[in-house]
């Protein structure tokens, strides 16, 4: 009797683990879920370690084409603040494809999902039409509206996981790197094993000879290679990863979804050969401490099976490369979607859908119009409205909203023509080459002054906006600029600035610019149209009402800002003084 009990003690133990396992699984899982459920539509709060922010651009830096938004343009709008708003992913095929969607403007209708779901994965000859394809607002609708659904893909993605500190990217190119590596060596040695067997039987001490020599050969040859391969079975890992995800998310019912998951079912289909081998060349290290893991550990290390099933992975996903890119585009751009619905849920200013028009409607320099526009960073934020059609000049006091504007308007054009998505009222536009010079700085690496890379900078988008004049097939240009030639003096920033955005006023380019010098609202009155902000002074203190104004600006107010900070009145009276009579005799003496 006494055996009985201790089996009964030893069951019960076993199911007591067992039953606490699942119940922990099932409130790991209820607490997932519910942190999904309440993260929707909330600014994310997440932080970011240096390792990952390195890998985020990871597949953009995979994918670099024409017409994506360069380092200048997308470090002056400020754009990995807003990426890390909208950054409602849960894995990094997800967040990796966000950054790469913020810096791939589309420039034709449906070019990305075209592009997405072709077979050869890069869009060349096509029209950039969907055709009968649900298109990328109605899947986005989709989510936002079909919350049950949305949350099981959301679960599926936090599943999925982030890579570490290295993006999808460095995996693949790690494997890619890799020289080509041939079992024939191992199948032979193994082959060897058959006549030693043999030997034994007919001559024992030779067979045993024989026998010992194969096993130090290939334990001492096992070491060496299986050292050399470990790095390279995480990579193998992550692809496995996405092949497994892929063949789960096929089975779920996403009608909006359904043409990229017949996608993917298609791509997955074509890894049979790459799972065969990973079953037992991948055995030992997602399953080390079982005992059969250990005794498999035995057998690889007299029979090289798992180098053998190495060597077949390698020519397996080299083989698929494209395969598997594909299939983390298809993944990573379906996260998207409920990324976006959850980051228009939480824009409490509002939204639109923007309207674009390219049907000849367009003006000589492009058309814009924006009713209700503000900038999405800003909390409470007051709207403006603009209708243009030929270029803005935009002057004004010092903080009185010119450069935040300008960034504004930069920024929606941008969303606009990625997430399909503006922070305004209503949007109407062309689809644009987006570029901008604004927040510049000197090069102290490179030796350059601010001047030099002011003007450089000036110069790429002059060079944009001429190949659009001799190729009018391409999209204009929208371009901003901030303070024109600030790092000169005035008579030769004002002289040079007339010239450079009068360049900048041709068929096919709209510039909105930004200055302090008055005198260009005069020089340019033909070819700009001036809009100003202005301030209120109230008991000694100036007040932003952020409005804008047709107009050009007739206020001042640095030396007014000199007395509320706290200057000496004598400096304050001296320099208005001077201020008066320049304006009024032309001279500083």
């Amino acid at each position: 009797m006494e055996w009985l009990t201790v089996v009964a003690i030893v069951i019960g133990v076993v199911l007591a683990i067992f039953l606490k396992g699942a119940f922990d699984e099932k409130s790991r899982k209820k607490r997932l879920k519910w942190l999904i459920h309440d993260r929707y539509g909330k600014t994310p709060d997440r932080d970011y370690g240096d390792e990952e922010l390195s890998s985020i651009p990871g597949y953009f830096s995979a994918h670099q084409k024409k017409g994506q938004i360069d380092d200048i343009t997308w470090n002056d709008l400020g754009m990995d603040q807003l990426y890390f708003r909208m950054n409602h992913t849960y894995s990094s095929a997800g967040q990796e494809y966000l950054y790469y969607m913020l810096r791939t403007p589309e420039m034709r209708e449906g070019e990305m999902e075209t592009e997405m779901l072709s077979s050869k994965g890069n869009g060349t000859g096509s029209s950039g039409k969907t055709g009968g394809r649900i298109s990328m607002e109605e899947k986005i609708a989709y989510f936002s509206e079909n919350e049950k659904e949305r949350e099981e893909l959301q679960y599926a993605f936090m599943q999925l996981g982030r890579s570490g500190k290295y993006s999808v990217y460095d995996y693949l190119e790690y494997l890619d790197k890799l020289g080509e590596s041939s079992s024939l060596t191992a199948i032979v040695i193994d082959l060897l094993f058959i006549p030693a067997i043999l030997t034994m039987i007919a001559s024992p001490p030779f067979g045993m000879l024989f026998l010992f020599t194969l096993i130090s050969i290939n334990i001492y040859s096992y070491m060496k290679k299986k050292q050399e391969i470990e790095p390279y079975l995480t990579s193998f890992a992550y692809v496995r990863r996405i092949l497994d995800f892929s063949k789960q998310l096929v089975s779920m019912d996403i009608p909006v979804l359904k043409e990229e998951w017949k996608r993917l079912k298609e791509l997955e289909g074509r890894f049979g050969k790459f799972r065969y081998s990973a079953m037992l060349g991948m055995r030992g290290s997602s399953m080390a401490g079982d005992p059969l893991s250990i005794l498999l550990d035995y057998v690889n290390m007299l029979l090289h099976l798992d180098i053998i099933c190495f060597n077949s992975m390698l020519r397996e996903v080299k083989k698929h490369m494209n395969d598997i890119d594909r299939m983390i585009t298809i993944t990573g751009r379906a996260e998207c979607y409920i990324a976006i619905s959850s980051y228009r849920a939480s824009l409490h200013q509002g939204w639109c859908v923007p309207c674009f028009e390219t049907n000849g409607r367009m003006g000589a320099c492009g058309h814009l119009e924006l009713k209700g526009l503000y900038h999405p960073l800003l909390e409470d934020a007051v709207k403006n409205d603009i209708c243009v059609e030929q270029g803005v000049l935009l002057t004004g006091s010092n903080a009185s909203g010119k450069s935040t504007f300008l960034k504004a308007v930069a920024v929606n054009a941008l969303l606009a023509q990625t997430i399909n998505t503006c922070a305004a009222d209503f949007y109407q536009g062309d689809r644009y080459q987006i570029m901008t010079s604004m927040a510049l700085r000197d090069d102290l690496e490179g030796g350059e002054s601010y001047y030099i890379v002011e003007i450089k900078s000036l110069k790429r988008i002059l060079d944009v906006a001429r190949q659009h004049e001799e190729d009018p097939g391409t999209n204009p240009v929208l371009c901003f600029v901030d303070e024109v030639l600030r790092g000169t003096n005035t008579v030769e920033r004002i002289a040079a600035s007339t010239k450079i955005l009068q360049s900048l006023h041709r068929p096919g380019v709209l510039c909105f610019a930004a200055t302090h010098d008055i005198e260009l609202t005069e020089l340019l009155a033909e070819c700009y149209d001036n809009y100003h902000f202005e301030e209120e002074i109230e008991e000694g203190d100036i007040l932003f009402n952020y409005v804008l104004r047709t107009g050009k600006a007739v206020s001042r107010n640095a030396i007014r800002l000199l007395g509320i900070i706290g200057y000496e009145e004598a400096i304050i009276e001296e320099a208005e003084g001077l201020a008066s009579h320049f304006l009024n005799t032309g001279s500083w003496t």
